[in-house]
């Protein structure tokens, strides 16, 4: 048995390993040198050694040339992808410095390189801001790469040193003069520690583009070598363009609302905009690190809003007397917001940093929120009653999903069990174990059934397309009979009600045809979980099944073989080396066709499935496609789905 012991920091780990007859002593602990615990243990310092973690390696590189431009040093950042899927960040900062350091009596370039918690921003005066506050970036990645190579420009020199799995080759070395400062920091993952290494371009892009919004005096270049993409991110309008980026299919009810301060210490900027839909959309960053769980500023912001939204309608008496204040869900009901707050010495939950726990910053964003929308409101009483009116009919509609979920609750109540009778319930009462399959069609569904493992695979068959939740609010999608199966089914609620504690399955799996109704269907399940159940794709529960496309039979009835191929491609790598004639070859066109020992051998056995897991790497990005192919607006839907054409592969018309 392994038992992990750690001193708190995360400087030096201790690893305390019982031996077999139970002895436990001092020669059981192990004292891990240097990185090695990083190796040892990376998702600790990544998250993961999945596709999140490696791209996670080239946020701690730029996040420490972020902090160089809020330090006023840095204005360019480039990043290149190589072809081996190596990568170079480089900035124009003030680079590393490279004298040597007192204590370690190493470069103080090799002592951020390979030592947890070494750093300038630890209150010696090398950063006043920092979004890297931990000091384990840079080693982290030299720790976690088969190779890195740092180059630093400063004082009219340039130095290099290599490392090789966090290991210095030689001491830092002068190479030659250098025009003008900045690091470059080359390095290439290594595959002992992650699953996967190839970098997705469009992922990197999510962050740097962000980056560029939050800072309007950089500029950030992205080349991706391996196809010979580029792009140029600048934007002097800093979070307004960031809010102009988000709403950009949307119609809008307003202008941008845009208000900046300063109060004690604490940067505050706020852009927000409210569109015609029904969703609330409010990205907070701290030292340029996105808070995706929330804290005290974006809590600060929301009561300030509600707040002040109640205290107009009362003024000028459209609430009137008597009536209950509007909620904060009702006034943030289509709400576009981007909060971005500066903080000397921000208190995050753990090195993730999902949520801020400065309490003096909730008080200080809730009077620049205050002060602005007051203004906003008391200077535009058009926009203002525009934005009451969209409120109350929030307030309506949130009034007649609470009688619908309470006449659902009452119905429940009176039948024997609460669950949908579609329902194929498995008998594992463990969410960590059970599976609930989303069937496109009552004959698929039918086939699921009679194959799946019952013990821990559900199905529930869905029957044509569910509503577009795009272009509905929730009163009326709590009418659709499709949608309150999934909920009920789900145990989770919806709305203001989700509570995803209480998932009654840890995989949601859609499993539709493999043609363009199929897809269809796809999509719309994607944007109900996006809008309404948006922490089960965020926790990694939500999956697509990948049935086959082609089953090839062998002529030969003494020749057993059997095979499912997946793409055009993969079948015809089967029939390399064999003889195409001596198969028959039958085309699956839907779910329907297979029959249930097909479906579970192909799609459900886990033992030889193919799932694909959603994962949510850019929120804004995800935002703006499902309001693309779900919304309103034609043109951009044209225009999406002329560009990304291309990639179509299996189209069955």
């Amino acid at each position: 048995m392994e038992q992990n012991l750690f001193n708190g920091s995360g400087n030096a780990d201790v690893l305390a390993e019982q031996s077999a007859n139970g002895n436990y002593g001092a020669e059981q602990i192990q004292i891990l040198e240097g990185l090695e615990g990083v190796r040892r243990r990376p998702s600790m310092y990544i998250g993961s050694t999945g596709p999140r973690g490696l791209h996670h390696l080239v946020y701690e590189i730029v996040d420490n040339s972020i902090d160089e431009a809020l330090a006023g040093f840095c204005d360019r950042i480039e990043v290149v992808i190589h072809s081996d899927n190596s990568i170079t960040v480089q900035d124009n900062g003030r680079g590393i410095p490279t004298d040597i350091h007192e204590k370690t009596g190493r470069s103080a370039v090799e002592a951020a390189l390979t030592m947890l918690h070494a750093g300038g921003k630890f209150g010696a005066g090398g950063y006043k801001v920092s979004g890297g506050l931990h000091g384990v970036g840079m080693s982290v990645v030299n720790a976690l790469s088969v190779w890195l190579m740092v180059e630093v420009k400063r004082d009219g020199i340039t130095y290099k040193q290599e490392y090789e799995r966090g290991k210095p080759l030689y001491e830092l070395k002068e190479v030659g003069p250098a025009e003008g400062t900045g690091t470059t920091i080359s390095f290439k993952p290594d595959s002992e520690i992650f699953e996967e290494l190839e970098y997705c371009c469009s992922t990197l892009q999510g962050r740097l583009r962000e980056l560029s919004f939050l800072n309007s005096n950089i500029t950030i270049f992205l080349e991706d070598e391996r196809n010979g993409y580029s792009k140029t991110y600048h934007h002097e309008g800093g979070i307004r363009d960031f809010v102009n980026y988000l709403n950009k299919n949307k119609e809008t009810l307003h202008p941008i609302v845009y208000f900046a301060a300063e109060k004690d210490k604490v940067q505050i900027k706020v852009a927000l905009q409210y569109n015609d839909g029904y969703n609330e959309n409010i990205f907070s960053f701290v030292n340029n690190i996105h808070t995706q769980e929330g804290g005290t500023h974006e809590m600060g912001f929301k009561l300030a809003l509600t707040k002040v939204v109640n205290e107009y309608a009362r003024k000028f008496n459209i609430l009137k007397e008597g009536n209950p204040n509007l909620s904060g869900e009702d006034i943030r009901e289509g709400l576009t917001a981007v909060i971005s707050v500066k903080v000397e010495e921000p208190q995050f939950e753990g090195q993730t940093k999902t949520k801020l726990g400065n309490t003096e910053v909730r008080a200080i964003v809730d009077t620049v929120v205050t002060e602005g929308m007051s203004a906003f409101l008391e200077e535009t009483p058009v926009q203002a009653k525009r934005l009451i009116e969209k409120t109350l009919q929030a307030f309506r509609a949130r009034e007649a999903a609470r009688k619908a979920r309470e006449l659902t609750r009452k119905q429940n109540a009176l039948e024997r069990s609460s669950l949908p009778g579609k329902l194929a319930d498995c008998s594992e009462k463990d969410p960590a174990y059970s599976e609930l399959y989303l069937v496109e069609g009552d004959s698929a569904g039918g086939s699921a059934k009679q194959g799946r493992d019952r013990r821990s695979q559900a199905i529930l068959p869905l029957r044509g397309k569910i509503l577009n939740v795009e272009k509905a609010r929730l009163d009326k999608i709590l009418t659709s009979e499709e949608i309150k199966n999934m909920v009920t089914a789900m145990g989770t609620s919806i709305g203001d009600e989700f509570d995803i504690t209480k998932a009654r399955y840890h995989k949601v799996v859609i499993m539709t045809d493999a043609d363009v109704d199929g897809a269809h269907i796809r999509t719309l399940l994607l944007t109900f979980f996006f809008r309404y159940m948006k922490d089960l794709v965020e926790q990694g529960y939500v999956y697509i099944a990948q049935p086959p496309l082609y089953k090839t039979t062998p002529k030969n009835k003494r020749n057993k073989e059997i095979n499912y191929t997946y793409s055009d491609e993969e079948l015809e790598r089967f029939f390399v080396g064999r003889n195409r004639s001596d198969y028959d070859i039958q085309r699956y066109k839907g779910l329907g066709e297979m029959n249930n020992e097909e479906l579970w051998e192909t799609t459900m056995n886990p033992e030889n499935r193919t799932l694909l897991q959603v994962t949510l790497e850019d929120a804004a990005e995800a935002d703006a496609i499902f309001t693309v192919l779900m919304g309103d607006k034609v043109e951009p839907r044209r225009e999406f789905i002329e560009l990304n054409a291309r990639y179509v592969q299996n189209l069955d018309v």
